[in-house]
């Protein structure tokens, strides 16, 4: 039993330092991926994003496959200004299998905090976005009154 406990504490240590390790990977990859977009550079943030990958904007309209959001988002890569989105925490949880991770996000924007929430996928060797979603937070105070102007529409 106390070769079993020692064994345990051993390694404990290396399976959170490599947790850790895979959960900065993640997060730079991440950062890499907003900046691209802060720095209208199309390829390097659609390269990020998995083949059939999905991305929920902050309108309800805004469903797209990859494909689809390339197509709209297009027009602001191409005057080379896009969208500038800065994380301020966010928190990386790894499944066990070390092939998925979901994550979510504090945003700052011009227009306030927002919340990102994603899933990455492991493709072979390289780690990509397989789901992205976009909220735009409303304080709890504020409720009452956005609700009443989202019911005007």
């Amino acid at each position: 039993m106390k070769k079993l406990i020692l064994v345990v504490l051993t390694l404990s240590p290396i399976i959170l330092f490599g947790q850790n390790n895979l959960q900065t990977e993640l997060s730079q990859l991440i950062d890499h991926w907003h900046k691209a977009a802060a720095e209208a550079n199309e390829d390097a943030y659609f390269k990020l994003i998995a083949d059939d990958g999905i991305f929920i904007g902050t309108d309800s309209s805004e469903n797209w496959t990859k494909s689809e959001f390339q197509a709209w988002a297009k027009p602001f890569f191409d005057r080379g200004k896009a969208w500038s989105l800065k994380a301020n925490s966010r928190n990386i949880y790894v499944h066990s299998s070390k092939q998925m991770a979901w994550f979510d996000e504090l945003l700052y924007t011009k227009s306030g905090c927002w919340i990102g929430t994603g899933v990455l996928v492991k493709e072979k060797k390289h780690w990509k976005i397989a789901h992205y979603t976009l909220s735009v937070t409303i304080p709890n105070e504020k409720m009452k009154e956005v609700s009443k102007l989202l019911l005007k529409e």
